[in-house]
């Protein structure tokens, strides 16, 4: 049989396999959706434990001073700095003890000074503490040298914290340390922003939840139960619509269901370009996409867009992807729809010890393990397959290892950009 030439080549599609991916760059799709999320409307007031994890909705001012009054850095004995010698040495009579919360309540005279702890309040004669490695103590009386100086070992009043002063400004999260820097000035309760409402679901025929017996094809939905856990840490109130089937009226249903109750809507599957892939027309349908492929890898059909008054997110279908564009893509934009001001999410360069492979054109995120060398530096290496349904990466992995546009294939000892995981569970 006789081949016959084709006269012309196949007219191919962009995909995922192509050398150079000409969707919008990743820089470019945060910026959108960036301009495209405001944070949520309205406030509640909640009791100071309540709030750990939560916005500030409005700036925090200070009440009082911190410290409320001069008080001494050191364990030693309060003294006027006139008292200190030029040279030699001088003997002083202690009159007495101020403890923290017990202060002394005469005066300090000329040629006196006081016991005093750590915290404790100054008295108005005094603005100096010696410590007392420094001290010779003789009955009631103490011996300095001139080795010390006016002024010192001493706490001013205000000098962490000044009344009137913005002490946590609204967008700022509340985490253990803010929690314990208001309980300090006794501030019982504080306005946060409400939760933000996220709805979700998973489509595609071929997804079951679990409890259902698996005919052949068939999977168990583990999107969703990754979903629920980044949600949560984060945070969001959430809302689980379970598996939609893959039919354009039921997933268009779904879309206007969950924009009626949340502000963002996620669903996962269905956003690439086969047949039964109905995402983005039921999208178009219910409202609009700002973006539907991202020059990454994992995570290219990943789709941006609006639903009324509800931003939206669909993400890929394989599960390492969903975790990806949701910590990379999604995070940042609930953050922002939280109220938070400064969304920032840190990354370092260290040398990898592994080859990668990599293509220039798009940005690859690899899944890595960040680990100190036997020199003590950190190091990073590849978790193996970076398949995106290998969601053992991401159990196996500590850290992204970003490899942008530009880049090719690494060598061992070339210097990589990780973000380590913890962060985005925080």
């Amino acid at each position: 049989m006789i081949e016959k030439l084709m006269e012309s080549p196949i007219q191919n599609t962009p995909s995922c396999q192509d050398p150079v991916d000409h969707s919008l760059s990743m820089p470019e799709a945060l910026r959108l959706i960036e301009q495209q999320t405001r944070p949520v409307r309205g406030h509640e007031s909640l009791a100071l434990r309540d709030a750990l994890g939560r916005t500030l909705a409005e700036s925090v001012i200070s009440p009082m001073n911190v410290p409320a009054h001069r008080n001494s850095a050191m364990d030693g004995y309060a003294l006027a700095g006139t008292e200190l010698p030029d040279r030699g040495d001088r003997e002083l009579r202690v009159v007495g003890t101020a403890y923290a919360g017990r202060p002394f309540q005469e005066t300090v005279g000329p040629g006196e000074c006081i016991r005093i702890m750590t915290g404790a309040k100054m008295p108005d004669e005094t603005d100096t503490v010696v410590i007392q490695e420094r001290v010779e103590l003789n009955g009631e009386s103490i011996r300095i040298d001139s080795d010390n100086r006016p002024g010192q070992n001493l706490r001013q009043a205000g000098e962490d914290i000044t009344a009137g002063s913005t002490l946590l400004a609204a967008g700022q999260p509340i985490g253990p340390a803010q929690l314990g820097l208001l309980a300090s000035l006794g501030i019982p309760e504080v306005a946060v922003r409400r939760r933000v409402r996220v709805a979700f679901f998973s489509s595609g025929d071929e997804v079951k939840s679990i409890g259902e017996p698996l005919a052949e094809g068939e999977i168990y939905d583990s999107n969703r139960f990754t979903l629920y856990g980044m949600l949560t840490r984060l945070g969001a109130d959430v809302l689980d619509m379970g598996v939609v089937p893959d039919r354009q009226e039921s997933i268009t249903s779904a879309l206007r269901e969950a924009a009626e109750m949340a502000d963002l809507v996620l669903t996962s599957g269905g956003v690439s370009v086969g047949e039964a892939d109905y995402i983005a027309a039921a999208l178009r349908e219910a409202g609009r996409i700002h973006f539907s492929k991202v020059a990454i890898k994992p995570g290219r059909p990943l789709t941006f867009g609006t639903i009324g008054e509800s931003r939206f997110f669909g993400l890929p279908g394989n599960p390492v992807a969903v975790m990806i564009t949701f910590l990379q893509f999604v995070r940042p934009a609930l953050k922002r729809i939280q109220g938070e001001e400064n969304i920032f999410t840190p990354s370092f360069q260290v040398p990898c010890r592994s080859s990668l492979r990599k293509l220039p054109g798009r940005t690859e995120i690899q899944r890595g393990i960040l680990e100190a060398g036997e020199n003590g530096e950190w190091q990073v290496r590849t978790t193996g397959r970076q398949g995106s349904g290998v969601l053992s990466s991401m159990s196996t992995g500590n850290c992204f290892i970003l490899l942008p546009d530009a880049a090719g294939s690494v060598e061992p000892g070339d210097l990589v950009q990780v973000q380590p995981f913890a962060q985005f569970f925080d």
